[in-house]
Order: structure tokens, then C-alpha cells, then sequence
């Protein structure tokens, strides 16, 4: 029996009524906590303004900034999902934005009720619930965004990268699928924003498919070679070396037009 595939993404695909499948990458932990401290720091700072400023009207301007303090508390990231970009200051410093999981626009009534139930993702203390269920689930979903039906992914502008840079181009050691076609220029159209690390890790699981390395003395790693791939794919072989055991590739795009 043929191993299962084995998954190199976390993307959230959804079908619309039109039939149309999106693909959504949602947030991961560091991502979404990097925008949080961003906009507790804002937080804080329009907290402290205001209280130096009701400072003079003592008891009437502490009533004041409690009340304030209290509706910045729990509706500062709904006024911010619900204008254009879905997002708070911290997540589009970060590239995040707030959706459905169906993938259309975040309600009115699930970004108040993914913001209230924080209450519940904070316990014991520090989010700590909120936390495991994201380390928990392939979508990074907490308990907030469970309940209301809600998806934290990367906006669609910070996907929209070139593929590759220039550099040679190589034929696969075989002949590739569509499907695997089309894995190797999704990873590659991430590469710009993964470490050389990183890619070399993701780019190790498809060696099967990765080119030869013409000049073994130099040491191609996985991560180059697929990005040579790619190339290849995309119809840039004017780079790529003679290679008696190129395999056959007349018809290997006509399954990507």
C-alpha cells in the first residue's frame, strides 16, 4: 500500500457558492502574538494620553477613563475588523486579517463574539487556553474563534511575490504530475519569506522530484534545486544544462495553462 501523502502546508482551503476553492494560510501562534503585543502597546499608550489628559477632573475623569479604558478593552479589535482590511494596527504591521472560515468577510456578530470570548481564551492566566488550542489545531483557531466561526490567516497582498529570482533553471529527475507541479511552485512561491533553513527542510520532502545536481562538486542544496524546479516549470530553460538524463517534458505544462 502506497504511504500517504504527506502534508507540507497548513492551508485552510474553502469552497464558495460559486465553486470557486479559495486557499487561506492561516496565522500561527508567533505571527498573531507579535500582533497582539503590537496592539497592546497601543493600547497603552491612548490609555496613558488620556489619563494625563482627565487627570485634572479627578473623580469625574477617573469614571471617564474606566469607561473608556473599558470599551477600548473589548471593542478596539472590533471597530478594526470590521473597516476595510479586517484587521487591528498589529495585524496589518504584521500581514494578518480577520475572516470567516468559509473565507467570506468577518460579521459584525462574530468579531464581537470572538473579542468577548478572549475572556475565556485568557484563563487560567496569559491566554494559556487560548494558546493550547492553536498549538492544537492545523487552522490555529483558539476557543474564540471556534465558536464564532472566525479565521486569522495571512492577507492575500503579502502572498502576491514573485516566484523565484533569477538563477538557472533544471529539469525534474522525473516526470512530475500536475499535482506535483503545483506543489513545487506553491513552495516556491514562499521562499521569500522563509529562511534558506526553512526551505531547505520543506524543499528536503520533495527530493524525489528535485533535479540532479549538475555540478556535484558545488553542492546544489535542496532549497536551490527547487527553485531551479520551478524555473523549469515556468518555462525559463535557456539556463538549464544538458543533461543526458533529462526525462521527457514536451507535454509536462499542459496540465498548468
Amino acid at each position: 500500500m502506497p504511504a500517504a501523502p504527506v502534508l507540507l502546508d497548513t492551508l485552510h482551503q474553502v469552497e464558495t457558492p460559486e465553486g470557486i476553492t479559495l486557499a487561506l494560510r492561516p496565522a500561527g501562534l508567533p505571527a498573531r502574538g507579535q500582533a497582539y503585543v503590537i496592539d497592546l502597546l497601543i493600547r497603552m499608550v491612548v490609555m496613558g494620553t488620556l489619563a494625563a489628559l482627565l487627570a485634572a477632573l479627578k473623580g469625574f475623569g477617573t469614571g471617564l477613563w474606566l469607561a473608556t479604558a473599558f470599551l477600548v478593552e473589548w471593542f478596539y479589535p472590533v471597530l478594526f475588523e470590521l473597516m476595510p482590511g479586517a484587521a487591528t494596527p498589529g495585524k496589518r504591521i504584521v500581514g494578518l486579517q480577520v475572516l470567516m472560515d468559509s473565507g467570506l468577510p468577518v460579521t459584525a456578530g462574530a468579531s464581537v463574539l470572538r473579542n468577548l470570548l478572549r475572556a475565556v481564551d485568557f484563563l487560567p492566566m496569559a491566554y494559556f487556553a487560548g494558546c493550547i488550542s492553536m498549538l492544537l489545531r492545523r487552522d490555529f483557531r483558539r476557543l474564540g474563534d471556534l465558536v464564532a466561526g472566525t479565521l486569522v490567516v495571512y492577507a492575500p497582498a503579502a502572498l502576491n511575490t514573485q516566484a523565484t529570482v533569477a538563477g538557472p533553471a533544471l529539469p525534474p529527475a522525473r516526470p512530475l504530475t500536475v499535482a506535483q507541479q503545483t506543489a513545487v511552485l506553491h513552495l516556491a512561491e514562499r521562499q521569500r519569506r522563509l529562511t534558506p533553513q526553512r526551505l531547505d527542510e520543506l524543499a528536503q520532502r520533495l527530493a524525489p522530484w528535485l533535479p540532479l545536481d549538475p555540478h556535484p562538486t558545488q553542492a546544489m542544496s535542496a532549497g536551490e534545486r527547487l527553485l531551479a524546479l520551478s524555473r523549469w516549470l515556468l518555462g525559463q530553460r535557456e539556463a538549464a544544462p544538458a543533461s543526458p538524463s533529462t526525462p521527457p517534458t514536451g507535454d509536462m505544462r499542459a496540465g498548468m495553462r
